[in-house]
């Protein structure tokens, strides 16, 4: 079950979210997104966000101390890593590319097949990976209370030395603040006719009413959180099945999760395989209704655009869903 909060009082600036010492209880979200949920046995408090924001950071936390969180969904590049795939330890590279962090804490499921449902075991399946940090949990909590400056904030928090059960609550609450809203677009739902560029406000129409890319991409995030096949990778001699490998039913071959647009201009490369570059990709992609297959979503089909309908397309995708207030996070001091 998930409560709802809202802080009020003395503030802790984490991304775009406003965290208050005062009163544990209330994060305030961007305008047009709704409030923040967490968990009943992992609530938000300035403290343990404070403690997941150095985790978040610290190479420790892989076997290698090369690996971070960040190394994956670093802040200047949109949450993600700016590269085709994920990495991890001993330069392993992964086969998906990193999915970007942006208003995570409203996914119902995580990772591109949904195999986590919570962000508590989001973090840490990453950190237990041999491909990613390659640490496991009982070693990590071993290394962190060895840490004179994290044991004594898990003590803090915890009333006890680091554990397997607590290291991913506090990067998980550092997660949920991870933020983005207040866009242009958010501005013009709001009666700022002028917040949106010429431009942009075709884009939106092509966006919402020509194209229907609202099918999967609605809500305040964006997206639906569910999963398609969009007619990606089906054409590889051994293709990424996707959730099948989650569910075990044929039906869900080649399904992905809807990845939020928020931020998209910053998040590139795009699609779980990271093959297309840039927006304009794919735009083209989606208006050609991708790689048929026997299991191509129902609602993927041929969108005959303009080249000026595509191009103000993604002129709203960059424009009108990148905020001012975007959540650049800087590298916190990391305990000794």
């Amino acid at each position: 079950m998930c409560r709802y909060l809202i802080w009020i009082g003395f503030s802790l600036a984490v991304g775009s979210a406003v965290v208050s010492a005062k009163e544990p209880g209330w994060i305030e979200a961007p305008l047009g997104l709704r409030k923040l949920p967490f968990p009943e046995d992992n609530p938000l408090t300035p403290e343990k966000v404070r403690l997941g924001k150095q985790l978040f950071f610290d190479p420790r936390l892989s076997s290698d101390n090369t690996v971070s969180c960040a190394t994956c969904h670093d802040p200047a590049k949109g949450w993600s890593n700016g590269e085709r795939f994920a990495s991890g330890v001993n330069k392993k590279i992964g086969t998906r590319s990193a999915l970007a962090l942006i208003n995570v804490a409203y996914q119902k499921h995580l990772f591109w097949d949904g195999r986590a449902s919570s962000l508590e075991e989001q973090t840490r399946q990453p950190i237990e990976n041999p491909s990613e940090m390659n640490m496991p949990l009982e070693e990590l909590a071993g290394k962190l209370n060895q840490i004179p400056g994290y044991r004594e904030q898990f003590q803090n928090v915890y009333g006890a030395d680091a554990t397997p059960e607590t290291i991913p609550k506090p990067l998980a609450a550092f997660v949920r603040t991870i933020l983005s809203g207040d866009a242009p677009f958010d501005r013009y739902r709001a009666g700022d006719l002028g917040a949106l560029s010429p431009a942009a406000r075709r884009g939106h129409d092509v966006f919402f009413f020509r194209m229907n890319c609202r099918a999967c991409h609605q809500g305040v995030n964006f997206t639906d959180g569910g999963f398609h096949n969009v007619g990606i990778g089906v054409e590889q001699p051994n293709p990424d099945v996707g959730r099948r490998v989650v569910t075990q039913e044929e039906v869900d071959t080649g399904k992905f999760r809807t990845p939020t647009l928020r931020e998209i201009a910053r998040t590139a490369p795009y699609m779980h395989d990271g093959r297309f570059q840039t927006l304009k990709d794919v735009v083209d992609h989606y208006a050609t209704a991708g790689v048929m297959n026997d299991h191509l979503d129902e609602l993927m089909n041929v969108f005959p655009l303009s080249d000026q309908e595509k191009a103000d397309l993604v002129v709203f995708l960059e424009e009108g869903l990148s905020s001012d207030s975007y959540p650049l996070v800087k590298p916190p001091k990391l305990p000794q």
